[in-house]
């Protein structure tokens, strides 16, 4: 089986001083290899291809055959790594929370540890008789989370 350490070194080669970043590598038992990239204007086929000659070159078909496919994260894909957090600030995003509640609203910040969205919610404060829209913001921990995707807006 392919080392899958092996091939996210090929990948790391390939990004330096480029601006794209990996989002994930997967190896199956039959070597099936998906490798996907990201970048913050999108990615470029021709990127792609560069990327999965280099890893071919990078490993040998006489010793082990494999199935390679490098692609996009692709819109509408979960986020998988901060930077993909990071691109999308300002932004509007679905947020699946580990409880089974869909929400949406703009990413206003993101770091190691937590991200944060704010939502439009319907609030009632005391005393009030009608409860009114106000944007409520919500911290959470990546780990807190089912999934995060950005939200294509026509």
């Amino acid at each position: 089986m392919i080392d899958k350490k092996n091939v996210e070194s090929l990948v790391s080669q390939w990004l330096e001083g480029k601006e794209y970043f990996l989002t994930d590598v997967t190896v199956s038992k039959d070597n099936r290899i998906v490798v996907e990239i990201d970048h913050k204007d999108g990615v470029w086929i021709e990127d792609c291809v560069s990327l999965s000659r280099f890893i071919e070159e990078g490993l040998d078909r006489d010793k082990e055959d494999f199935e390679l496919e490098v692609g996009s994260a692709g819109i509408g894909q979960p986020f998988k790594v901060l930077q993909q957090y990071v691109n999308h600030l300002g932004e509007k995003v679905e947020v699946a929370t580990g409880q089974g509640k869909k929400l949406v609203g703009t990413l206003t910040a993101a770091n190691a540890e937590t991200f944060t969205v704010v939502v439009e919610e319907k609030v009632k404060n005391e005393g009030e008789k009608r409860p009114h829209i106000e944007e409520v913001e919500h911290v959470y921990k990546y780990e807190e989370v089912r999934s995060v995707r950005g939200v294509i807006e026509f």
